[in-house]
């Protein structure tokens, strides 16, 4: 007898290296000091908001208009979802409405909505390697099953490992480019024999999380996939590219193509409501209306990730040059991730090792950090090289 559940207990099991970094920096700043540690375990923006945003919420406070605090209807306001539909119409050329869009809270429960919606029990969700942690345990709470296929040996997709894994019960394949932990951007042809692999498997929805869309270096401009597919949801937050993942806002976006879009659409909607989100924030609804393609200066974390690569590089790490997002994930000297990790916090050095994202023998760092941090982490790096 206990007092949570075994499937519970198993996941707390397996999700303990995001906690236990955590806990090591707690422990670390109460004995050295916040200043005497460099935390780049957790993707958390330390950019502030564009001066645009600020501004909006300040609007949307000031707006004593009667029944701004109300109930809305469960997709969210209906002028907000027609806003993001023109920027989605503008951006790839697709006929968005406003019906075509769900507000949810964060990318997170973007996922989650169309997971309940899609997924009987026992059906299987495509998750590809590296991934974002919490996936499998998304797909476990609406009854599905992660199939986890590794990648190529440059962190892109393996179209011939995807086709093998799809079965009857395949459901959906969730795609997340730029990609966190490896910063990779997949390159047109990459998801062009991804999209060949399902073309067939008209039950397939293709799941595109992608928050990290802006957040792009070099020139690279991220593949369209809804020209590539019709079975395609958009899932996103204002989390990068607003630099406010604190207010838990985002949408998904089924394609006007789909022959599914209706009825996703109202699975979706019911599952915002059943699932207790019931609506994305009403406050940050109205503050982001009018703040379409607005972005942080992505410049900002190309120069922290250009003086990261540059002194790993001398120092002898090997990396694939991340393209987007705000990660770099390093092959661990030796091939032990944990080892390593333990290394680096001797060297009061936070990163997280691969084995958390499905990738052994890496670890993830995350340089959306301040300037010092990344300088006393290259010292560490260094000293452990």
């Amino acid at each position: 007898m206990s007092g949570i559940s075994d499937r519970m207990r198993r996941d707390l099991a397996g999700s303990s290296w995001i906690r236990k970094m955590y806990d090591e920096g707690e422990r670390l700043r109460a004995e050295f000091g916040a200043d005497a540690i460099a935390d780049l375990a957790l993707g958390n923006p330390m950019v502030e908001p564009p001066a645009e945003y600020g501004a909006a919420l300040a609007r949307a406070v000031a707006d004593t208009r009667s029944g701004t605090h109300r109930y809305m209807p469960n997709a969210g306001y209906p002028d907000v979802r027609a806003a993001v539909a023109d920027g989605l119409r503008r951006e790839f050329g697709l006929n968005f409405e406003g019906r075509h869009i769900v507000m949810t809270v964060g990318a997170a429960g973007a996922i989650n909505i169309v997971l309940k919606a899609i997924l009987d029990e026992g059906d299987e969700v495509i998750i590809l390697a590296p991934y974002f942690t919490e996936y499998p345990y998304y797909v476990e709470n609406h009854g599905g099953r992660a199939i986890i296929i590794p990648p190529s040996s440059d962190f892109l997709p393996d179209a011939a490992a995807i086709a093998k894994a799809m079965t009857s019960r395949t459901r959906a394949i969730l795609v997340n480019s730029p990609n966190n932990p490896s910063g990779r951007v997949f390159p047109r042809d990459a998801l062009l024999a991804l999209v060949a692999a399902v073309r067939d498997r008209h039950s397939i929805q293709i799941i595109s999380d992608d928050p990290y869309r802006r957040i792009v270096y070099d020139g690279v401009t991220p593949p369209n996939i809804f020209e590539m597919a019709d079975d395609v949801i958009l899932c996103t937050s204002f989390s990068k590219d607003l630099a406010i993942p604190g207010e838990r806002l985002g949408y998904a976006a089924v394609s006007p193509r789909s022959p599914f879009a209706d009825e996703i659409l109202q699975g979706m909607t019911f599952a915002n409501r059943t699932l207790g989100f019931v609506n994305a924030p009403a406050l940050q609804q109205r503050a982001i209306a009018g703040l379409s393609g607005i972005c942080v200066d992505p410049s900002v974390y190309a120069r922290k990730r250009d003086r990261l690569t540059t002194a790993l590089r001398h120092a002898g790490y090997r990396f694939a040059p991340p393209e987007g997002a705000f990660y770099l994930f390093v092959a661990a000297p030796g091939g032990d991730d944990v080892a390593f990790t333990s290394r680096m916090v001797a060297e009061r050095v936070l990163v997280v090792p691969g084995v958390a994202f499905g990738a052994p023998g890496y670890v993830r760092v995350a340089y959306c950090a301040d300037d010092a941090a990344i300088e006393r982490a290259i010292a560490g790096f260094q000293r452990v090289a």
